[in-house]
């Protein structure tokens, strides 16, 4: 046996074992810490401020993507179940929603990044630009935006055979796949980009207020700005900052699987390195995935007023049973 073929057998078995075991764990730690981040979010402690309301949409962005993209995934890979390939209406849905949710979960944490941004400036009319209401408008004209580009999905997409008795919910077009594989690796880039951009400039906001805090605390005009210093704020901020550090470190994989499947898009490939690419795309996939299910772990861990409320909610829930 070749080493080109212990490594194919190997990496399918990682493959298998990896969805199979770690798919479910995924899918009930992301289940769980979605609810939990929604209700914290939705707390009249924290629902006041902008970023709150990023991070209310950004959970629903995430547990909808559990659903339809991790799910599927671990069913068919894990488990030998593919209900995508049975019917084309719910492979078109499927492809569709998976996609459309991948791209809102982050576009929803640039605008997180952007308001952190805003809501740090040494400017004081900048800050005021930091409200609900452009939140709201911000979170419905973007996701509007996103929906509507994506409805060529529901028409490309295709059931596929790809050998005896073995079929794929993909794009039949290859138009299409080229164009999706470009806007794939500009969107990865762009958003970690963004992320990481707006994330250095909203610590260096903070060190920036630290420094001139003092001198600042003798006018009166502190007061009247003193929701952009508070410890909210602070803490909504160091919330983003783990959930960039999440995003990237395991979306990065997939970046560099992007860059790599366009750098070798014109190379003569035979069955064996074929079955490697799509074997390490779905792990890297399956990298991707991790922060959408994680992210309230991080919440916990980085952040006592997000712990205050959990226990809050614990401690209520308790409560409620007693009674």
């Amino acid at each position: 046996m070749s080493s080109s073929t212990n490594i194919l057998a190997t990496m399918q078995l990682v493959q298998k074992y990896l969805y199979q075991f770690g798919g479910p764990v995924l899918i009930f730690i992301g289940t769980i810490g979605c609810i939990l981040n929604l209700i914290v979010f939705s707390q009249k402690n924290l629902r006041k401020s902008p970023c709150s309301i990023y991070f209310i949409a950004h959970n629903y962005a995430n547990f909808v993507f559990i659903y339809f993209s991790l799910l599927f995934a671990t069913l068919s890979l894990g488990y030998g179940i593919d209900i995508s390939t049975k019917h084309i209406v719910i492979c078109r849905i499927r492809l569709y929603i998976t996609i459309l949710s991948n791209v809102l979960s982050p576009f929803y944490l640039v605008f997180a990044s952007i308001d952190r941004v805003v809501i740090t400036s040494q400017n004081a009319l900048t800050r005021r630009r930091s409200t609900r209401r452009i939140a709201c408008i911000c979170i419905a004209i973007g996701t509007l935006f996103w929906t509507l580009l994506h409805t060529l999905i529901l028409v490309f997409a295709n059931i596929i055979q790809i050998g005896p008795n073995a079929f794929i919910c993909y794009f039949q077009l290859s138009v299409y796949v080229s164009f999706l594989s470009y806007y794939s690796l500009f969107r990865a880039i762009t958003v970690l980009s963004l992320m990481i951009i707006c994330g250095i400039w909203s610590i260096k906001n903070v060190r920036h207020l630290q420094q001139v805090r003092p001198a600042a605390s003798l006018s009166a005009t502190v007061a009247t700005d003193q929701h952009s210093h508070s410890s909210k704020d602070r803490q909504l901020f160091f919330i983003l900052l783990i959930d960039i550090v999440i995003y990237a470190l395991f979306s990065f994989a997939f970046a560099f699987y992007l860059i790599y499947q366009q750098i070798t898009q014109n190379d003569i490939k035979n069955a064996g390195r074929t079955q490697i690419e799509t074997i390490s795309s779905n792990l890297c996939q399956f990298s991707g995935t991790i922060p959408f299910c994680i992210s309230f772990y991080g919440n916990f861990i980085i952040s006592k007023t997000f712990r205050n409320e959990v226990k809050k909610i614990l401690s209520c829930q308790q409560c409620f049973r007693l009674h």
